[in-house]
């Protein structure tokens, strides 16, 4: 190679070098400036469930919903058995209504047949009072005339006494008879009628928990057990998804998060939709994190992010999917 190719070619190396530089510099300054311009921010869907249990265990007998498919309100999602429940409620409704016999028995008195009994007592006393007041008064008479012994006399107006106070007994008696029970006993049938009360609603109330509808409109996002399965109390059946509970969840950088606040509009791009959707910011996490791997990127890979959640529309959200990745584009307030 001669000296003047060589120069040539050295020439070259330094002119792309050169250029290579002036291409760096460019992108630097094109970097600070888009790190100053408006910019979106990364996310994705985000939905709170609701899951669906009876707080009671039984075997599923039966599940009216499949996956995916959506519901109204009230529903009916799934069936667990409830045959013990039922016997437990028509039992407590028998103890309900002998309580409540026992207590109506207790304000009627006694019967009709112990009052008429009672009643005849009463008349047979009060003749026989009558009775004694009249042998008394002639006793009395006969007595003053000397016709007859102190004794006599004073048997006559001692069976006068005792009669009227056989009367008086038996009236009492009469009394106490239609008066019906003490009052201490009253209070007792009142008490166990409202223990028997107490105990159909909760045996209504386990019937009920067999039966689980859905709480709101929403989608069937899945379903855990199948039917003939044992189910523990407590253990969620089905997954429902309102379209109310889909949210957009982003991550803004340390340097952006102060001029967003709750209540900002902003605007979500998803993929396959033809226009953006409104959404309204409802949370920002007070602490901040990592970038998640999910959005590791050139731009914000080991940047502090903070997560924030943003509301949609029920009416939007219908045709959206938790885990779908959006793009948030603030808007003008």
């Amino acid at each position: 190679m001669n000296i003047g190719t060589q120069d040539t070619t050295k020439h070259r190396i330094r002119f792309a070098l050169g250029a290579m530089a002036a291409l760096a510099a460019l992108a630097a300054v094109l970097a600070g400036c888009s790190q100053g311009s408006p910019k979106g921010w990364q996310g994705y869907l985000e939905g709170d469930f609701v899951y669906v249990a009876s707080p009671l265990s039984g075997r599923l007998d039966a599940l009216s919903v499949a996956k995916g498919s959506r519901v109204p309100a009230g529903a009916p999602l799934f069936v667990l058995e409830h045959a013990a429940e039922d016997a437990a409620r028509r039992q407590s409704g028998q103890q309900l209504q002998e309580s409540k016999d026992q207590l109506s028995d207790l304000g009627k008195g006694s019967r009709p047949e112990e009052l008429a009994a009672l009643e005849a007592r009463l008349g047979s006393a009060r003749a026989d009072a009558e009775l004694s007041r009249l042998d008394l008064a002639r006793q009395e008479a006969l007595f003053k005339a000397g016709a007859i012994a102190a004794s006599d006399y004073d048997h006559a107006r001692l069976t006068h006494e005792a009669n009227l106070r056989s009367v008086d007994e038996c009236a009492a008696q009469l009394e106490t008879a239609r008066l019906g029970g003490r009052s201490d006993a009253v209070a007792a049938a009142q008490a166990a009628v409202r223990a028997a009360s107490d105990a159909e609603a909760h045996a209504a109330w386990s019937v009920d928990q067999k039966t689980q509808v859905a709480p709101c409109a929403a989608l069937v996002y899945d379903t855990l057990y199948r039917v003939g399965e044992f189910v523990s109390a407590g253990s969620p059946v089905v997954s429902l998804l309102p379209p109310q509970n889909i949210k957009v969840r982003f991550f803004v950088s340390e340097a952006d998060i102060a001029n967003v606040h709750a209540g900002d509009h902003v605007s979500v791009e998803v993929d396959g939709l033809p226009s953006p959707i409104d959404a309204t910011v409802s949370y920002l996490s007070q602490d901040p994190e990592y970038t998640p791997p999910v959005l590791y990127n050139r731009d914000n890979r080991s940047k502090l992010v903070f997560m924030v959640e943003a509301k949609v529309p029920a009416a939007e959200a219908a045709n959206l999917h938790p885990g779908q990745p959006v793009d948030v584009v603030p808007k003008a307030q």
